[in-house]
């Protein structure tokens, strides 16, 4: 059977990140991808220029298309917007009968917001706690917990609700390693720090590459270490496009 994968996330046009780049790597993964469209942007490598958001009817109408006829093995969600939409999506995240990786997305690489702050609340009291796993990054996690520390804000993201955790390490300086937190207790997921802008889609592309290894059946940490090795990998390899943060590759091999 084929594998499937849904990504519920906005539209970057420039393809680096969102809904294009998940996309992108559900394809390099031998996944089927199907995309739910939660909002619109204007946006290059440069930076945004305009977000426009779906209303909640129409994110769930496409949602109900998707899981009647072709329903996924796995889903995630990216830039949900504002309060509506992501209180929406979590009540139809109630009735997954699959595995739901949740990108916190808030912020993107050129510091324009996603969501709005009002919504951060609805994140980590209605969505979270239907996630299978959530995958924020240090400024990410932060925001929802008031930690900065990676093992504190997992913990503080499972009492909330969340099964598992992977609090991502590309903020800090040193080694770019990641916290996985499950019920076994926590994982570390170290790799090599790249010096370069082009960044751009790193968040959407890693928990892309998470939710179509689930889909295809792996387990948790084998999901995380392969994606983790193809990210980096993504990340080194980048095409260099652009004037501003570029995308990653997402041709890259997939070990």
């Amino acid at each position: 059977m084929t594998p499937i994968a849904l990504s519920i996330a906005g539209s970057d046009p420039s393809g680096g990140a969102g809904i294009q780049a998940d996309l992108k790597t559900f394809h390099q993964f031998g996944v089927y991808g199907e995309a739910v469209v939660t909002l619109l942007t204007v946006q290059n490598t440069v930076g945004v220029r305009r977000v426009e958001i779906m209303t909640p009817s129409l994110v769930i109408e496409q949602l109900q298309a998707v899981l009647e006829d072709v329903p996924p093995g796995a889903a995630k969600t990216g830039a949900l917007g504002n309060v509506a939409v992501a209180r929406a999506v979590a009540e139809a995240a109630g009735r997954f009968a699959f595995p739901l990786v949740v990108d916190p997305v808030m912020i993107s690489k050129h510091g324009a917001p996603l969501i709005a702050q009002e919504a951060r609340q609805v994140l980590l009291t209605e969505l979270v706690p239907r996630a299978f796993l959530v995958t924020p990054n240090i400024p990410e996690a932060e925001s929802l917990t008031g930690s900065a520390d990676p093992r504190v804000a997992a913990e503080r993201l499972m009492r909330a609700g969340a099964r598992n955790v992977l609090v991502k390490g590309g903020h800090t300086s040193g080694p770019a390693t990641d916290v996985l937190l499950t019920a076994d207790g926590f994982v570390e997921f170290t790799g090599e720090r790249y010096d370069t802008p082009h960044t751009h889609g790193t968040g959407c592309t890693y928990s892309a590459a998470i939710t179509a290894c689930l889909a295809r059946g792996l387990t948790l940490v084998e999901a995380v270490g392969r994606a983790k090795r193809f990210i980096a990998e993504a990340i080194r390899t980048n095409p260099g496009l652009g004037h501003g943060n570029g995308p990653v590759n997402h041709h890259a091999r997939v070990d």
